[in-house]
């Protein structure tokens, strides 16, 4: 049964798309997305987005569900209304770049997997964020993942590190590394396998994977 519930939130649509990134890279899935600045945005109401899954779910397969876009923890009054109005039966996934840690324990009893992404383009303090958010994912009893995209411009040293410091962070850290956007338009160079073997070395599961493009995958 749907409730009533509240609180309002901007998103850019439910979408039902691929995964194009991380752990379920490849997977079918219904996208929670909120809306960026440059995005055409919606109000939601809890209860309308309660009803807009419980509707998508009921009329087609989906693996899970994916809560991104700008700042979705920002948002965890609205979405603790829109799991109360509705309890899905799929999977839920946070995709998140880690800037609110302390966030994630609010919705802990929602989540199957937190989905951290660091893409490199900030500060240092970002990827402490980003390391911090996987560790609080940990405590909450969430599955958790680490997502490293980096850019052309990156070293293997940065990666390398980020790798050292989520381990000391959580050792059940699924890590997926995606090559850089250059690499990832030719055949790749031993570069990538080096990398995954050097990781390895630090933490047990690290992946290597590629990432699907749009229109294909979403995020």
């Amino acid at each position: 049964m749907i409730r009533e519930a509240g609180p309002t939130a901007a998103l850019a649509g439910v979408p039902a798309g691929v995964q194009s990134q991380g752990v379920w890279v490849g997977r079918r899935q219904l996208f929670v997305r909120f809306a960026g600045e440059a995005e055409t945005a919606s109000m939601y109401t809890a209860e309308a987005l309660a009803r807009e899954l419980k509707r998508m779910s009921g009329r087609a397969v989906f693996h899970s569900i994916s809560i991104s876009g700008r700042d979705a923890l920002g948002n965890v009054e609205f979405l603790q209304a829109a799991f109360k109005a509705y309890t899905p039966e799929l999977q839920v996934m946070l995709d998140t770049d880690g800037q609110r840690p302390e966030a994630i324990a609010e919705l802990k009893g929602n989540l199957t997997l937190v989905q951290v992404t660091i893409d490199f383009t900030g500060a240092d303090t970002n990827i402490e964020r980003a390391v911090r958010s996987v560790a609080m994912s940990a405590q909450a009893g969430c599955q958790h993942a680490l997502v490293l995209a980096p850019r052309d411009e990156t070293s293997d040293a940065q990666l390398l590190r980020v790798v050292e410091q989520v381990h000391q962070a959580s050792d059940g850290t699924m890590i997926v590394l995606h090559p850089s956007p250059s690499a990832e338009r030719g055949p790749l160079d031993r570069r990538w396998g080096t990398l995954t073997e050097q990781g390895a070395a630090v933490h047990k599961d690290i992946r290597l994977m590629l990432r699907l493009p749009p229109p294909a995958g979403m995020r």
